[in-house]
């Protein structure tokens, strides 16, 4: 289940007045505007206002056509400088004042969690957008990025690169909050964007755009039935974590049963694992197992060093090729390609050595250059190297957790020939490691469709 895409969804039949029924005894939303008009007419008459310059050039009543969608008879189409107080700025007063810049929202959740508390002296020349408790941040710095938040507190400031969205006596500041958070409004901003490093909207986007707007009574019937579907969610987003964090322990203790001769029965017919690990090595000797003392007959422990190999590739000169580092492995871009480098061929074994993901071993799709983070992983041909992979892949937490240097903290080599491999005979590699295969699979196919 999507639930970004179901939170948007209950969000679009809000604003399209599909969310909750209307109540003819509602005031429209129409008369309430039309009254805050008759008002702001009177503060510009009283000189306490000014005329805004829009305005001045605008009918007071103005007639939208072609509207971006039909909404209930009760509500009304109207622009930001209808249903926002005109932006206001301040200076940081006293010794210190909370500063809220655009890494102060967790656009996961949609909220401010690290505000800033800074000394006056130290005030950044952006922090000047007065605030107030209920106003809605709207950041026009890439707002496709939804760095959308309520100011929860009188007397913070925000950064110029926030839209302050001050709710007039039209808008209660939550159905202000979802309104901003649709699809409709953000999806509708990004078009305006432009510049190349910092891609951005400015205030007469956000002043001319169309909104729709329901009754106050009906809003907070909205803003109420939006609460209750958006708490459900977040049951479901918390069950579906508890979820994936018991299909990877799952996942960790097929493994564990796996290395123990616990997850296939055992055939009498198979040939010991001793006389595999004499083709590896004739003078090899048999020792105690170690921590795998109850192991299967014609099982045998020996250290990863026995069975596999970490190497650069062959250095190669001259030849355009594309570099095989981690993120292109990933899939998150593209490869480049380089001129030298460590050959590795196609379908080779990359163990990733420097950085926090020590231990994560990638299969090279294509021929190439050794991506500078990794080394090559060589496992002895009378091993099935799935049944390697496996064990390495149980013991990457301890791998992570146990890496050495400090600059650029990398695998521990030491550690890695240390550890104790169970070797089965070679016909119970591949029954464990179909097993294993069937076994996750399932289990991805129930994190997929979470």
């Amino acid at each position: 289940m999507d639930t970004k895409k179901l939170r948007q969804k209950i969000l679009d039949l809000a604003i399209h007045g599909k969310l909750v029924p209307q109540d003819p005894d509602d005031e429209p939303a129409s008369v309430l505007l039309e009254r805050i008009k008759v008002e702001k007419e009177q503060l510009i008459k009283e000189g306490k206002i000014k005329r805004s310059r829009k305005s001045a050039k605008t009918s007071d009543t103005p007639h939208y056509e072609n509207v971006p969608f039909e909404i209930p008879s009760s509500w009304v189409w109207t622009t930001g400088n209808e249903i926002f107080s005109p932006l206001r700025s301040c200076i940081p007063q006293g010794d210190t004042f909370i500063y809220v810049d655009i890494d102060a929202i967790d656009n996961k959740v949609n909220i401010i969690n690290n505000p800033k508390i800074m000394r006056t002296a130290d005030a950044p020349s952006r922090a000047t957008r007065y605030t107030k408790a209920g106003d809605v941040l709207f950041s026009m710095v890439r707002p496709y990025l939804r760095n959308i938040a309520i100011v929860p507190e009188n007397g913070w400031i925000a950064s110029t690169g926030f839209y302050v969205c001050s709710p007039s006596k039209l808008l209660l500041s939550q159905y202000c909050y979802y309104l901003m958070l649709s699809d409709y409004v953000v999806d509708g901003l990004n078009q305006y964007m432009k510049g190349d490093n910092s891609p951005s909207i400015n205030n007469s986007h956000i002043l001319s755009w169309l909104y729709p707007i329901p009754p106050l009574t009906e809003q907070q019937r909205i803003v109420k039935e939006i609460e209750r579907w958006f708490a459900s969610i977040d049951e479901i987003e918390q069950d579906k974590s508890d979820l994936q964090t018991i299909i990877k322990q799952a996942k960790s203790k097929i493994l564990d049963l796996a290395i123990h001769g616990k997850l296939v029965p055992q055939d009498p017919n198979d040939e010991p694992a001793i006389e595999l690990l004499k083709r590896i090595n004739p003078n090899f000797t048999p020792c105690d197992n170690g921590h795998y003392l109850q192991l299967p007959d014609g099982w045998v422990v020996v250290p990863m060093q026995m069975l596999c190999s970490l190497t650069d590739g062959e250095k190669l000169d001259g030849k355009e090729m594309p570099n095989l580092d981690v993120k292109y492995l990933r899939g998150e871009r593209d490869f480049k390609t380089q001129t030298n480098g460590r050959y590795v061929a196609a379908n080779s074994l990359l163990i990733l050595v420097d950085g926090e993901n020590s231990g994560e071993v990638f299969r090279t799709p294509i021929e190439g250059y050794q991506g500078s983070t990794f080394k090559q992983l060589h496992i002895n041909e009378n091993m099935l190297a799935e049944y390697i992979l496996h064990v390495i892949n149980l013991h990457r937490k301890a791998l992570r957790e146990n890496k050495v240097g400090s600059a650029i903290p990398h695998l521990d080599k030491k550690l890695f020939k240390a550890i104790e491999v169970p070797v089965p005979p070679y016909d119970e590699q591949v029954r464990i490691v179909t097993a294993i295969n069937s076994m996750h699979s399932k289990l991805d196919a129930i994190m997929e469709n979470l």
